[in-house]
């Protein structure tokens, strides 16, 4: 699909990342994590699962999977769910509180230009970033691809100069969300063909042709692929690790055109009307939904 596609064949440019559900082995150790680390709270229980989140919106579903094992380094699955902050106390206060729950889970932070980010892994092995994003005014697009790059961002000077008492007090009480979600593949073609060519995203980056970065309406990316671990990866065996991308649409229309992609595309679908399930070529599970 090239540039010039019809709107017919986007995604709505108001779409939105949803909950992020994660199959999981120890779900005391895993909950304690995403409950003291990363200040989320308990939304809804079912089925033995969790949904946590911030003021009532769930961002992860922690689902128990017993006997399951987890994922080996280079198969394809989850890189990283992005959970995304409204300003710089409040993602300064959850790196906080992360970096002292679990020095050793911090694996590094950038300047990416169009945001701030640190990056962690939960105790099972599942990638997260925190980030704050400037505002779209700042950022710089060269054609159709956003303007990206990993600049410097030492954490120690950054909660210097953004951690407040009262960030860290009112942590629970602050709004986040699921921003984006960056999965390992096989290819980048591939998820090229399936993720812009079929789903209808657009392509806003690429780095090397090893990653893939994809949007609607013009955000910097609310998926993302790469080949970084998983270069040649084959379909996913049913492991611990991710469960279901949910993604959330304004109308059952939307749900109901994408529908009809897949149909066209042969990707085998199950639409009920109000929400559509579906997996990539690596059997990465995708939910959308209707808001």
């Amino acid at each position: 699909m090239t540039a010039s596609a019809s709107s017919q064949d986007l995604l709505p440019a108001d779409l939105a990342m949803g909950t992020v559900m994660l199959k999981v082995g120890d779900m005391k150790v895993m909950t304690d994590y995403y409950q003291r680390a990363l200040g989320l709270e308990m939304v809804a229980e079912q089925d033995g699962g969790l949904y946590l989140g911030r003021l009532g919106r769930p961002l992860v579903h922690l689902a128990p999977a017993p006997g399951l094992h987890l994922p080996g380094r280079g198969e394809a699955g989850l890189f990283h769910t992005a959970l995304l902050f409204e300003d710089q106390a409040s993602l300064a206060a959850t790196v906080a509180t992360a970096a002292q729950y679990e020095p050793r889970a911090f694996t590094g932070s950038a300047d990416h230009l169009v945001s701030e980010a640190f990056y962690f892994t939960d105790p099972e092995g599942n990638g997260i970033e925190l980030y704050w994003d400037r505002p779209r005014s700042n950022w710089s697009w060269n054609g159709t691809d956003v303007v990206m790059d990993s600049l410097a961002l030492p954490p120690q000077r950054y909660l210097e100069q953004y951690l407040t008492e009262e960030s860290l007090e009112g942590q629970r009480q602050t709004a986040a969300g699921v921003g984006h979600v960056h999965l390992q593949v096989g290819d980048v073609q591939t998820a090229r063909d399936f993720y812009v060519g079929t789903l209808g995203f657009e392509k806003t980056a690429g780095w090397h042709g090893q990653a893939l970065f994809v949007s609607a309406g013009r955000y910097h990316h609310h998926m993302a692929m790469n080949v970084w671990n998983s270069r040649g990866a084959g379909p996913r065996k049913d492991t611990l690790g991710l469960g279901e991308v949910l993604i959330e649409v304004p109308s059952g229309d939307d749900v109901g055109a994408l529908a009809d992609r897949l149909k066209v595309a042969g990707v085998p679908a199950h639409h009920t009307g109000a929400e559509l399930r579906f997996e990539d070529p690596w059997r990465n599970r995708i939910r959308v939904a209707a808001r």
